[in-house]
């Protein structure tokens, strides 16, 4: 018998695990390795879900496997450039079925990690299910495309609540919204003035908003002026890798998609890594900080810091320093909860593959 947070009657909690592509299934093993050493209370029930589309099967199952235990664990899923235009990247097919509307990125400077900018603290809510993601577009004539992009007012408002929402439980002070209501100014125009409707309903939280091509410069300029930042799809996705960079790259940050059902734990960038898969030099990070996510999701607070915990000391440790801070966690101990690294990639934006 299952709860909605996967809960056996026996107090263990199973949760869907989707090796994905590209680096995924390696960094997977590094975190049921760790959960095996630490003794965490889940078991995963594995669905195999790639790129290859014979048949709907296999992305089915996985569904099927969520819906059942409520939470899953993924690594990322390539997105095919040559299909058709309305085939949705299974990624988003998954998003989209379960109405995994808030897409959650904590970008915060990390130990030991040596970067340009320091003090980052940075909340990335983005509306995960709508906007240039419906994969609605079309060659009215040849050599003619058109591309829809949709927003609605129904999810503009709950991804506005959940961002003030979420700034309210964390003791936030600041959301901004990430807009082009300059140029997009019925799209995105009403996505700015949903956010500024449920802020009128927040006076303790201070609201303002910032063209999206001066988000990214003012980013890369004085990230420590943003405190939760609320945005459409697309524009998550350019603002939540730029993060990513600032705070030391794709590898270490976790992210996470919540529904009001559901909840799905990746890498906050969602990358496959494709061209690093089977070198064993793959960052683990950012899974092991997802993980940790989950776990407090299942309200395994304990397990949760004591794996966070091991990561954060670790990386700060000096005298296992490197320049790329890129680190493959492999023996845990017990006793200290502390990971070892042992091998480490070069600096270098391998890791990388298509975002979605």
């Amino acid at each position: 018998m299952y709860n909605k947070l996967g809960l056996h009657d026996y107090g263990r909690h199973t949760v869907t695990l989707i090796p994905g592509d590209g680096i995924g299934p390696e960094l997977l093993n590094h975190v049921r390795e760790v959960f095996r050493f630490s003794c965490v209370p889940v078991d995963f029930e594995v669905v195999h879900v790639n790129s290859a589309l014979e048949t709907d099967d296999d992305m089915n199952n996985a569904i099927t496997a969520i819906r059942r235990n409520g939470v899953a664990l993924k690594g990322n899923i390539e997105t095919k450039h040559t299909l058709p235009a309305s085939v949705k990247s299974r990624n988003n097919v998954l998003r989209t079925s379960l109405d995994l509307y808030a897409n959650v990125m904590h970008c915060q400077s990390l130990p030991g990690v040596q970067t340009r900018h320091k003090n980052i603290d940075i909340m990335i809510i983005r509306e995960n299910t709508e906007g240039e993601y419906s994969s609605l577009e079309h060659e009215s004539v040849s050599g003619v495309v058109e591309s829809l992009k949709i927003i609605t007012r129904n999810n503009s408002l709950r991804i506005a609540e959940y961002a003030f929402q979420l700034a309210r439980d964390k003791g936030r002070r600041r959301v901004t919204a990430v807009h082009k209501a300059n140029i997009m100014k019925l799209g995105d125009g009403l996505f700015l003035q949903c956010c500024k409707e449920v802020a009128s309903g927040y006076p303790d939280i201070t609201f303002d908003s910032m063209i999206v091509d001066n988000t990214t410069m003012q980013l890369v300029s004085k990230p420590q002026q943003f405190d939760v930042m609320v945005m459409p799809n697309l524009y998550g996705n350019v603002v939540s890798n730029v993060c990513a960079g600032l705070v030391g790259g794709p590898g270490l940050v976790p992210g996470a998609n919540y529904g009001r059902d559901y909840a799905v734990f990746e890498t906050a960038t969602r990358n496959t890594g494709k061209s690093i898969a089977g070198r064993n030099i793959a960052n683990p990070t950012a899974l092991l900080l997802a993980s940790c996510m989950m776990l407090d999701h299942l309200e395994l607070n304990d397990h949760a810091t004591s794996i966070r915990n091991a990561v954060l000391t670790t990386m700060n440790e000096t005298r296992v320093s490197c320049p790329s801070h890129i680190w493959i966690y492999r023996d845990v101990s017990p006793d200290s909860w502390q990971c070892t690294p042992l091998l480490h990639s070069p600096p270098s934006s391998s890791q990388s593959s298509e975002g979605v």
